[in-house]
C-alpha cells in the first residue's frame, strides 16, 4: 500500500507514501479509502488526519499511471474523494510543501483543512489542456470565491498558502500552523471531533457552500473576453469557465457531472494531447539512457565565462541569478567594460519593469568578477568558452584552458554547430569536455543543447545536466554532428524557405503562412533577426565542405547587397530606425525576380498548405534521420529542442508529435507527392529510412 495508517490517540493519521510527490497512484488511492474506512470502524478513533509523508502533501494525479487502465481503476479519484467526504468523523487535511491537481481536491474533499505556510497551491490543468476532473471547479470556488478561483483554475498558476490564508473571507484554510503540522493537525482534529460531539451539527462540506460573487454573470462574460484574446489555441482554459459556471447556476451533483464530461471531451482534442506530450517529454529529457540516476556528480560552486560579448554575458546572468559566482573573462579591457555595462543595463532593465529589487541587481553584480587574465580563473569548476564560432578561435581558447583549469574542472563549449569531439583534442582531458549550447537571448531561452563527445564522462554529463536545472534550464542530450539537433534541422527548413522563393512564394507570404501555422517567427523574419550574415558564413563553409549539397542563391545575393538584418536596417524586409516591425522591401522583390529569370524558372502559385508542408515536414525528415543516427536517444527531446529553441507552436507539440498525429504514412506520401515538382533534385524528400519503415509498420516516432 501506497498510505499508511497510524494512531495518534483517538485520531487516526493517514500518510499518503508514494514518493516523490505522492501521486494518487491506485495504490494510494486504495490506501486512503481503506484507511478512512478502517478509522470510521473503529469506535476508539475520533477523528482521522490525511497528510503526505515526505516532501509533499500530493502533487496529483501519478504521471507514472497517466492514460493507464490503473488511472481509471477504481477507486477512482472521484470515488476516493466521496469516502472522504462522507465520512462520519471528522476529517482533516494537514497541508505542507505542495498540494496540486488532485491533490488539492482531495483536501477539498476533507471537513477541515490545516496548512503549513509556504505551501504551494494550485490546479494546473490547464497546462496539460484540461481542466480539473474530480470537484476542483466545483469547490474551489465555493472556499475562496468566485473570481479568486476562477483566475487560479485559469491561469494554472502557483500560489503561496499563506497568501490564500490571508485572503478576507476565505473558506480554503482553517488554520495556519506554524512549527510541528501534524501535531497541530491532530489537535485541531482532537478539538474539531470535541464540538461536532457536542453540537451535533452535521460536519461542514465544502460543496454545501454557497459561491460568493456580487454580480457572478458580468463576471463570467468579462472572464470569456479576456481568456479567448489570450487563450486562442487552448480550449482548455474556456471550457473551466463553463464548468466554474455551472458551480454558480446548477446542483452541486449536476454541475459535478458536466465537469467531468467537460474533462473527458478535453482528454480527446489534439491540444491537449500535444500539451501531455510535452508535459512527459521534457521530464523524459532529463533522463539519459546510458547515465543511470544516482550517477556521482561533481560540486559548481565557481563559473568561468570566455568572452563578454552578447552570448558571454547572457550565458553569465544565467549563473548571477542562480546565485553562483561567475568569472567573466575578456582579451581586452574594452570589451570587458562593455559587456559588464550590458549586464547591468540588462539588469536594470528588469527593475525598471518590477521584475527585480534594486537591491538584488546588486547582490547579482557582485558575484561577477572580470578579468583579462586566464590564471585568475584556474579554480573554477566549470567554465563556459563562448568566443567567435570558428575552430582556430576554439582550438586556441581550449588548450590554453587545458594548461590552466585545474584538475576536474569541466571544460565546455557554447559552440553551436562545431565538432565537439575536434575541440575535445584540443585538450588532453576530452572525459571533461561537453558542448553547452545555449541559445540567444541567452538569459532569456528556455533551451539548453547538451552535446556530449565520444569521451564525455557520464559524471560530467549528470553534472551539467544537473545544473541546467539550477539555472532553470530545459537541457536535452545531443551527439556530435553539424549544428547538433536544432540547428541540423533548421538548415532544412531554411533551404526549403529558399526554393520556395525561387518557385514564386515572397518572404512576407511564407513567414505569413508558417506563423498562421503557429511558428513564433517566420524563416524570413528569423534570419533578419539572427543576422543573414551568419547563415552566409555557414553556407559559404558547405559550399567547400559539400559542394553538391543545393542552396537558393537568393540569400546569398541578400548578403552582397549588404542587408543583413535588423542590424543593418535592412534583410529580407527593411526597417524604420529604432523600429522591429517588418516591411516588405521591394528591392528585395526585384531581387528574387532576376534570379528567377537567371534560372529561367516561371513562377508559380505556391498555396500556403503547401508551404507548412514543406517547412514542417522538412524539420520532420531530418529529425528522423537523427533519431536513427542516434544524436537523439528520442523523438521527445527533439520535439522539446523545437517546442523551447525554434518558436514551433506548444499546441501541435513540436515536429515529430505533429508528424504521428498527421500520420506517418501520410506524411511519406506528401513527401513523394512533393518530391514530383521539377524544381526538386529528387533527393531531398526521399524519405529517411526510419520514416519510411515506422510508416509502413503503422507505427510512430512517440
Amino acid at each position: 500500500m501506497s498510505a499508511d495508517y497510524q494512531l495518534q490517540g483517538d485520531v487516526a493519521v493517514v500518510s499518503l507514501a508514494n514518493p516523490p510527490v505522492n501521486g494518487l497512484s491506485h495504490a494510494t488511492r486504495r490506501g486512503i479509502v481503506e484507511g478512512v474506512q478502517r478509522a470510521v470502524d473503529d469506535p476508539a478513533v475520533k477523528a482521522i488526519v490525511i497528510t503526505g509523508a515526505g516532501r509533499a502533501f500530493s502533487g496529483g494525479a501519478d504521471i507514472r499511471e497517466f492514460g493507464s487502465p490503473k488511472s481509471f481503476a477504481a477507486p477512482s479519484l472521484l470515488d476516493t474523494l466521496k469516502a472522504v467526504e462522507s465520512a462520519s468523523k471528522p476529517v482533516v487535511a494537514a497541508v505542507h510543501s505542495v498540494a496540486m491537481g488532485g491533490g488539492l481536491e482531495l483536501a477539498l474533499a476533507c471537513h477541515y483543512r490545516v496548512v503549513a505556510p509556504g505551501a504551494q497551491i494550485a490546479l494546473p490543468e490547464v497546462k496539460i489542456g484540461l481542466i480539473p476532473g474530480a470537484g476542483g471547479t466545483q469547490r474551489l470556488p465555493r472556499v475562496l470565491g468566485l473570481e479568486t478561483a476562477l483566475n487560479l483554475i485559469v491561469s494554472g498558476e502557483t500560489v503561496k498558502s499563506e497568501q490564500l490564508a490571508a485572503l478576507p473571507g476565505q473558506r480554503l484554510f482553517d488554520q495556519v500552523v506554524e512549527g510541528d503540522l501534524l501535531a497541530g493537525a491532530v489537535a485541531f482534529a482532537r478539538d474539531a471531533a470535541a464540538r461536532h460531539a457536542a453540537g451535533g451539527a452535521a460536519l461542514p462540506r465544502v460543496r454545501d457552500l454557497p459561491v460568493r460573487h456580487e454580480a457572478p454573470d458580468a463576471f463570467l462574460q468579462f472572464a470569456r473576453n479576456m481568456v479567448a484574446a489570450q487563450s486562442k489555441h487552448f480550449p482548455a482554459p474556456l471550457k473551466a469557465i463553463d464548468a466554474i459556471e455551472g458551480a454558480v447556476r446548477k446542483p452541486f451533483d449536476a454541475a459535478m457531472d458536466d465537469e467531468l464530461a467537460l474533462f473527458q471531451a478535453l482528454m480527446l482534442t489534439p491540444e491537449s494531447a500535444a500539451l501531455r506530450h510535452a508535459f512527459f517529454a521534457e521530464r523524459a529529457a532529463s533522463k539519459i539512457p546510458d547515465v543511470p540516476e544516482g550517477t556521482p556528480v561533481r560540486e559548481v560552486r565557481r563559473v568561468a565565462v570566455i568572452g563578454a560579448g552578447t552570448m558571454g554575458g547572457g550565458i553569465s546572468m544565467n549563473f548571477l541569478n542562480a546565485g553562483i559566482p561567475v568569472q567573466i573573462l575578456e582579451t581586452k579591457q574594452e570589451a570587458l567594460d562593455r559587456g559588464l555595462a550590458t549586464i547591468r543595463r540588462n539588469y536594470e532593465g528588469q527593475v525598471k519593469k518590477g521584475k527585480l529589487t534594486a537591491e538584488k541587481l546588486e547582490q547579482r553584480m557582485a558575484l561577477l568578477t572580470p578579468t583579462l587574465r586566464y590564471d585568475d580563473i584556474k579554480d573554477a569548476d566549470l567554465v563556459i568558452e563562448a568566443v567567435f564560432e570558428e575552430m582556430g578561435v576554439k582550438e586556441q581558447v581550449f588548450r590554453t584552458l587545458d594548461e590552466v583549469m585545474k584538475t576536474g574542472a569541466i571544460l565546455a563549449s557554447n559552440t553551436s554547430t562545431l565538432d565537439v569531439d575536434r575541440i575535445a583534442g584540443f585538450t588532453k582531458r576530452p572525459q571533461d569536455v561537453v558542448g553547452l549550447h545555449f541559445f540567444s537571448p541567452a538569459n532569456v531561452m528556455k533551451l539548453l543543447e547538451v552535446v556530449r563527445g565520444a569521451k564525455t564522462g557520464h559524471d560530467v554529463l549528470a553534472t551539467v545536466m544537473q545544473v541546467a536545472k539550477k539555472i532553470r534550464k530545459t537541457a536535452v542530450v545531443s551527439g556530435v554532428c553539424d549544428g547538433f539537433i536544432g540547428n541540423r534541422m533548421i538548415e532544412q527548413y531554411s533551404r526549403q524557405a529558399g526554393f520556395l522563393l525561387e518557385e514564386g512564394a515572397t518572404p512576407q507570404q511564407v513567414d505569413e503562412a508558417i506563423e498562421r501555422f503557429g511558428f513564433a517567427m517566420g524563416p524570413f523574419r528569423m534570419g533578419d533577426l539572427a543576422g543573414n550574415d551568419i547563415g552566409w558564413a555557414i553556407r559559404k563553409r558547405r559550399y567547400v565542405e559539400q559542394p553538391g549539397l543545393r542552396y537558393s542563391k537568393t540569400a546569398d545575393l541578400l548578403c552582397e547587397m549588404g542587408r543583413f538584418g535588423q542590424k543593418t536596417g535592412a534583410g529580407w524586409y527593411d526597417y524604420q530606425p529604432g523600429k522591429r516591425d517588418a516591411i516588405p522591401s521591394q528591392a528585395v522583390v526585384e531581387m528574387i525576380e532576376q534570379h528567377r529569370k537567371t534560372l529561367g524558372i516561371v513562377p508559380r502559385q505556391i498555396s500556403d498548405e503547401e508551404i507548412v508542408q514543406r517547412l514542417v515536414y522538412s524539420l520532420v525528415n531530418e529529425g528522423a534521420k537523427i533519431l536513427e543516427e542516434g544524436i537523439a536517444s528520442k523523438a521527445g527531446d527533439i520535439d522539446m529542442v523545437y517546442l523551447t529553441g525554434y518558436g514551433f507552436p506548444l499546441w501541435r507539440g513540436g515536429p515529430m508529435h505533429y508528424a504521428d498525429r498527421q500520420g506517418l504514412w501520410n506524411v511519406v506520401q506528401t513527401m513523394k507527392r512533393l518530391a514530383r515538382n521539377p524544381h526538386d533534385d529528387g533527393a531531398f524528400w526521399q524519405p529517411a529510412p526510419l520514416l519510411a519503415r515506422l510508416a509502413e509498420e503503422g507505427k510512430t516516432f512517440n
